[in-house]
């Protein structure tokens, strides 16, 4: 029992962390059918809105108030880095290069988030979660090969994508000690505000192309901002307040290998066998990441010494 109820958290974790990786792949099928009929910067604001009034509803129902000051900085950086910066940029080089080398530019996210993770937040990097990123990385590479269409890819596509993959890393990173002093709902409900202000500029783009636009292509904007992003990233900010950066990170490996799956179902995209072999290199590298040793399974299930007092 004590063990069970010790592993409650990390499993709770897990949990959010999955709901993040399935929620943030299915996008990847709404933005094909969306960004037909949006232009980048309309559908980040559309979605970035829809998720602030569903964000801001729940924010009065549980009656949160404002973020503490100390947690203002980390959410004013992932607001502007991550949910408007990435959101437009991304939206904008995936009109310039093919699929399977923007996964494989915007990939380099996770190494990224490490990386700084080690170094502005002084998160381990153990054996375990860097041979995991190694593996998983070399997925996410054979997905993007298997993937690329015979057009070429832009050099400004390349470079918007990268682009985006950095605002995803310093967003992530700069989301950690935000989370010290405020709840996963504030932090992500006061982000997503942030990334409205910054592409408030777009806001006639988005007018216009509501007007236009198909109830379909509408109805895809609107799951962007409800689920991959009022949800997901509540359940993003929700796990990485309990692990480490890197870690969740690591985790997001697995959007390459669900993408495909979900292609496959949605769009009729089969796979090819070099497709799946990536997909199945991603999820064996996120599991490989996010085990741990014996001896660390043994230290975390022991119990603490109050619970032995109390026992007592």
């Amino acid at each position: 029992m004590r063990t069970s109820s010790a592993n409650r958290p990390e499993l709770l974790a897990a949990g959010a962390a999955g709901v993040t990786v399935v929620m943030w792949a299915s996008a990847f099928v709404s933005i094909r059918s969306a960004g037909a009929e949006y232009s980048p910067g309309a559908l980040a604001l559309g979605r970035l809105l829809v998720g602030a009034v569903v964000l801001g509803l729940i924010c009065l129902v549980r009656r949160e108030g404002l973020p503490p000051r100390a947690a203002w900085p980390g959410i004013a950086i992932s607001g502007l880095l991550w949910f408007g910066f990435y959101s437009v940029v991304l939206s904008w080089g995936e009109q310039q290069v093919d699929a399977g080398t923007a996964a494989l530019v915007v990939n380099t996210g996770p190494i990224l988030i490490a990386l700084l993770g080690a170094r502005l937040l002084g998160d381990p990097m153990p054996p375990r979660l860097l041979a995991g990123m190694a593996v998983s990385f070399a997925g996410a590479v054979t997905v993007g090969l298997s993937m690329s269409g015979e057009g070429g890819s832009s050099v400004l596509g390349v470079v918007l994508c990268l682009l985006a993959a950095i605002g995803y890393a310093g967003g992530a990173v700069a989301q950690k000690p935000a989370l010290g002093h405020a709840s996963a709902l504030q932090v992500t409900t006061y982000g997503c505000l942030v990334g409205v202000v910054l592409c408030l500029p777009f806001a006639g783009q988005l007018v216009d192309d509501v007007a236009h636009a198909s109830p379909s292509a509408t109805l895809n904007l609107v799951y962007l901002g409800v689920f991959s992003l009022a949800l997901a990233f509540t359940t993003w900010a929700y796990a990485l307040a309990r692990t480490t950066a890197s870690r969740m990170g690591a985790t997001t490996y697995a959007v390459p290998a669900l993408v495909v799956l979900m292609s496959w179902l949605a769009l009729g995209e089969v796979p090819g066998l070099l497709t799946l072999a990536g997909g199945v290199l991603c999820l064996a590298g996120v599991a490989v990441s996010r085990s741990r040793t014996r001896s660390a399974r043994v230290v975390a299930s022991a119990p603490r010494p109050e619970q032995t007092r109390e026992s007592a």
